[in-house]
């Protein structure tokens, strides 16, 4: 079946709602529906025809969700408890959208994880209440269909996609007992067996849970408030993989400091971490968790990947001045650098070749508009709101995925309508007594290129079997004139090993610096093996660490007949 492009509805036909206490608005996952609230009352709309389907007494709400089959209208409104101390007015309403009518009302006083969550196919939904979590099927909320109890639960996670569902649920730890995150399939919740995966941790005051878009697999970081080493303002992050097979693993992040993001690739079989003191490096992990590639370091603490996964935007918004790489993901390369300074927002077009930036309030009541860029790095619309007026939210109309493929990617930047803006390098502070003196160059913090412009990156494609064997070949012929030119000085220097320990230099400093790493390597190998041997049980990556000693010994003796 051929589908062509999606209709585009006529906007002309929508009234435009000019209240000032617009700040909420939603659209269905399909973009079929449009809900927001004006101050006054909700209101709904279809985006075919711009036609109002339903309006509802709701002055105040500040939270709506629309169920992934357009069934189930939540609104939540700010709890109000009574003035004598009693139970307040139910504050999470349901709606069925065909009728009109409010099916079920719930107080949920927190704002935090305020809405119900539904399987792609709404033959679930849950809630979390009171250390479990609850369920209902075939949004019939007048029964609850089914419990996961666990003591002090307090998030979970639904698996994306239709049946079977799974959930991931989080348990905080207490009295020295770690923090964990279990895995289950709806409805398997009870027996020790029940659980199809499991991951523990310290160090957790608060998780996010993060399935690909395969339901095979969930990334957490758990959060700590406080670094008691005071190294971070942001607390401590560590970061978990768990798959639905029962394999689990920690991301090793090879740069000390915070984890600021952590995204999906479309494709589920790849993630991206922003993560370490700034300058901050980026860095793609497949799934057995290891680096696939290398972004270096930048100004930046976010990433987006584009709905059809072919493109990544690295940026640095909030506190950086919006700095913005996009990288082509087939073939690793950088397609343009634009700055979108004092962005608070950022958001992918459902088509994959535009994305937009915004400066919203609350974040920034001054300067608030958004602007359309092509991935090329081309301005192709910008809006500025009116003086005395603010922005509080901007979206596209989603579509279902597969209405817009992947296209070839192009880095020809497109003709634009605004001009781009000119990123001007911020100068330093100079007291008055070093004003009328030479500027000295001083860099606080030395950058890190991307792996594809390091030198070696030459090297990467050939085949770990080829690389292995071109090492052999090199060591053995450097070992061999070396027997021949000095065999009697290699006979003291075999004696002085064996009575000290002395380092060993080949006069390349590249071949130093590589046998150094291999040692630190071999090391931690040794202290790793030491904590199997106590009885200790070792995480996936930490057991794969070890099979590497054999290969990592033969490069080292490889490295070493050369000298």
């Amino acid at each position: 079946m051929i589908q062509g492009p999606p209709k585009i509805a006529n906007f002309d036909v929508f009234q435009r709602d000019c209240s000032k206490n617009c700040k909420v608005s939603t659209f269905s996952k399909d973009g079929k529906l449009f809900v927001w609230c004006n101050g006054e009352v909700t209101n709904v709309v279809s985006t075919t025809d711009c036609k109002l389907l339903h309006t509802f007494d709701l002055p105040k709400v500040v939270g709506l969700e629309i169920s992934p089959k357009n069934t189930i209208l939540a609104t939540w409104q700010t709890y109000i408890s009574g003035k004598d101390g009693t139970a307040g007015v139910p504050n999470l309403q349901l709606y069925d959208l065909k009728t009109g009518k409010c099916v079920k009302s719930f107080i949920q006083k927190k704002m935090e994880n305020w809405s119900p969550r539904w399987s792609g196919d709404e033959k679930i939904c849950a809630r979390n209440v009171n250390n479990e979590v609850q369920f209902f099927e075939n949004n019939n909320f007048d029964i609850i269909a089914n419990k996961l109890h666990l003591q002090k639960v307090s998030d979970f996670a639904l698996s994306p996609g239709e049946h079977p569902c799974k959930v991931a649920v989080y348990v905080p730890g207490s009295k020295g007992a770690p923090s964990f995150v279990r895995l289950y399939q709806y409805p398997n919740f009870t027996g020790p067996q029940s659980a199809i995966a499991n991951k523990s941790f310290f160090k957790a005051d608060r998780v996010t849970m993060l399935w690909n878009s395969k339901a095979t697999a969930v990334l957490v970081t758990a959060s700590t408030d406080v670094d008691k080493t005071g190294a971070s303002y942001y607390g401590e992050q560590t970061l978990h993989y768990i798959a639905v097979n029962g394999e689990s693993a920690v991301v090793q992040l090879p740069k000390n400091g915070p984890i600021y993001d952590v995204v999906w690739n479309k494709n589920a079989t790849e993630f991206c971490v922003v993560y370490g003191f700034m300058p901050a490096k980026a860095t793609i992990f497949n799934l057995k968790c290891d680096p696939v590639f290398d972004f270096g370091t930048g100004p930046r603490n976010a990433a987006f990947y584009s709905p059809q996964g072919h493109i990544l935007v690295l940026a640095g918004f909030g506190n950086l001045r919006g700095q913005m790489e996009v990288w082509d993901m087939k073939n690793y390369k950088l397609i343009s650098k634009p700055t979108a300074s004092d962005a608070t927002f950022f958001s992918w077009c459902p088509n994959g070749e535009h994305f937009i930036t915004a400066t919203c309030s609350p974040r920034l009541r001054v300067g608030n508009g958004y602007k359309i860029w092509h991935y090329t790095g081309s301005i192709l619309y910008k809006y500025d709101v009116p003086d005395n007026t603010e922005l509080w939210q901007v979206s596209w109309q989603p579509f279902v995925d597969g209405v817009f493929p992947a296209k070839p990617i192009v880095y020809q930047p497109v003709p634009g309508e605004v001009p781009a803006e000119e990123s001007k390098p911020a100068q330093a502070y100079r007291p008055p007594a070093l004003r009328n003196k030479p500027v000295t160059s001083y860099k606080l913090h030395e950058e890190e290129p991307p792996q594809s412009t390091k030198p070696q990156s030459s090297e990467k494609p050939m085949s770990k079997t080829a690389l292995k064997n071109q090492k052999k070949r090199e060591a053995k012929k450097a070992a061999k004139q070396e027997v021949k030119a000095e065999e009697p000085s290699e006979a003291v220097l075999q004696g002085n090993q064996d009575s000290a320990p002395t380092t060993v230099t080949t006069g390349d400093p590249e071949t130093d610096k590589k046998i150094k790493n291999l040692k630190k390597k071999l090391k931690a190998i040794e202290q790793l093996k030491e904590l199997q041997a106590s009885g200790k049980s070792l995480e996936k990556n930490q057991v794969e660490k070890i099979q590497k000693e054999d290969a990592l010994l033969k490069e080292l003796e490889d490295l070493e007949l050369g000298v």
